[in-house]
């Protein structure tokens, strides 16, 4: 992809995602994820009412008369997008691919967390980690979060969902917002989620194709695992072929739904032909 075609699909989704954010996600972000405490902000004189614990003695000392410490809400946070690029990332039957839902979620939480004058960073992984971009504030950083949601291109077409969190943790040593966006496709997770969970305020985000839920019955046809590149002649009417598929994917959902009620961290499902809009704004509701 050349610079200006780039530069041309960076302006488009930042005209969309910037839209929802302002007008849509901008309060309901505000008023769902809450600052880490409070901080320090002034000292005023005491008025009746006032809680007696919040005297500052050494200032009252000094003015011979009471003052009280005046806190407020500590508001700024780290939000990290955590975006799984592997092969079945490709995946796509109806007008967009996985992956093209993917970076406008991102971008429309990422504009969420700038109005808020929060930072945002960004892990890309496969079955390693491919990029970190640490947390900063500000459109151009958002831009670029942008750009490399839709040129780069991994090295490995695996996924590997536990070493990606371990190396959240690593990087990330105070509380942050994670989004993690995955078809979750993956297993082995859900012990390094727990644990991360018991950090940071986790979401994870699948993202999904109705038509990888079941194999149609098309007879003897060719299929690529977008995974390893394997190509395989697979008999689709084969009832046997077909339910065993279907059980696999049910495994895959089920681990999914499991690992993350059990590290009490949050789902969203977005099916390509659903509106991510409608699931990114139930939730906010629901958590605010």
């Amino acid at each position: 992809m050349d610079t200006k075609e780039l530069l041309k699909k960076v302006r488009k989704i930042e005209i969309k995602t910037r839209r929802l954010s302002d007008h849509i996600f901008g309060g309901e972000y505000h008023s769902t994820f809450k600052g880490r405490g409070m901080t320090f902000s002034e000292v005023r004189q005491y008025q009746f009412g006032d809680d007696v614990r919040t005297i500052d003695w050494n200032v009252t000392a000094r003015y011979s008369e009471p003052y009280v410490k005046v806190f407020e809400e500590e508001r700024e946070l780290t939000m990290m997008l955590m975006v799984d690029i592997s092969g079945s990332e490709f995946f796509g039957t109806d007008e967009q691919f996985k992956n093209e839902i993917v970076t406008e979620i991102a971008a429309t939480l990422a504009f969420s967390a700038t109005q808020n004058n929060d930072k945002i960073g960004l892990i890309l992984f496969s079955d390693v980690v491919e990029l970190y971009i640490p947390p900063k504030k500000g459109r151009s950083h958002v831009l670029r979060i942008i750009r490399e949601l839709i040129e780069f291109h991994p090295k490995s077409k695996k996924t590997n969902i536990a070493e990606a969190l371990k190396f959240l943790s690593n990087v990330m040593k105070k509380k942050a917002i994670v989004f993690l966006l995955s078809d979750f496709m993956d297993d082995d997770y859900q012990h390094t989620l727990k644990i991360v969970s018991g950090k940071h305020d986790v979401t994870g985000i699948r993202i999904y194709d109705k038509r990888e839920e079941r194999i149609p019955n098309l007879g003897v046809v060719q299929m690529q695992d977008e995974e390893t590149g394997e190509l395989v002649l697979v008999n689709t009417s084969s009832k046997r072929i077909r339910m065993n598929y279907e059980k696999y994917y049910r495994e895959k959902l089920d681990y999914y739904n499991d690992s993350f009620k059990k590290s009490g961290a949050g789902i969203i499902d977005c099916r390509l032909d659903e509106s991510y809009v409608r699931k990114l704004l139930g939730y906010f509701k629901r958590r605010g």
